[in-house]
């Protein structure tokens, strides 16, 4: 496993994520997709697709579950855009919905024993994670970390929130935000060193 390309991506060199392309939101986006403006929903789906995948499969551990969730947060995105109520944190508002979702569906197949859970050893089928390397390490992390190491980790890595715009969105204290990004990154980092040893 590249251990060093992987903690490369995870820890830019700027703490500011600088490197990487801010999500900036809009607010009155949602009104646009209310009154049914299906260019604005196209363009809230572009900006926010990649960043709710990487929230929802720190929940879910799977792919195609992931995917799953990730269209119907969207659905019910557009079906509510006309509740949303403007207060500087629309992801917050997204998360919600898609935490929810995320939820229900782990309900649903804890209650549905004959659905198979996916072997993530065998699937390698992550959307944004291109090098086999990388998804090696990603599996690795879904098995070994927290929910919420995996949550701020990925938000950090593939959407390139700073941590106090995840503290924010998560409505967490920036502190423990720090505190889990962190201690996951050492669980990992101890854990793949183990593996290549």
């Amino acid at each position: 496993m590249n251990l060093n390309l992987f903690l490369s991506m995870v820890v830019p060199e700027n703490t500011d994520c600088d490197n990487h392309k801010k999500l900036t939101i809009d607010e009155t986006i949602f009104n646009r997709i209310a009154a049914n403006d299906m260019a604005a929903f196209e363009e809230f789906y572009r900006l926010t697709e990649r960043t709710v995948y990487a929230f929802v499969l720190a929940t879910l551990k799977n792919h195609d579950d992931a995917l799953d969730v990730v269209q119907d947060t969207y659905l019910k995105i557009r079906a509510a855009a006309h509740l949303y109520k403007p207060m500087g944190k629309p992801m917050a508002w997204v998360f919600t919905i898609a935490r929810n979702l995320s939820i229900s569906k782990l309900r649903f197949k804890q209650k549905n024993d004959s659905l198979e859970v996916a072997d993530l050893e065998n699937d390698l089928n992550f959307s944004y994670i291109t090098e086999h390397d990388n998804r090696l390490v990603l599996q690795t992390a879904l098995q070994i970390l927290s929910t919420e190491e995996t949550e701020i980790i990925l938000l950090h890595a593939v959407s390139g929130f700073t941590h106090r715009e995840i503290a924010n969105n998560l409505e967490m204290k920036l502190s423990t935000v720090l505190s889990k990004y962190h201690r996951g990154l050492k669980k990992l980092k101890k854990y793949l060193i183990e593996q290549e040893v």
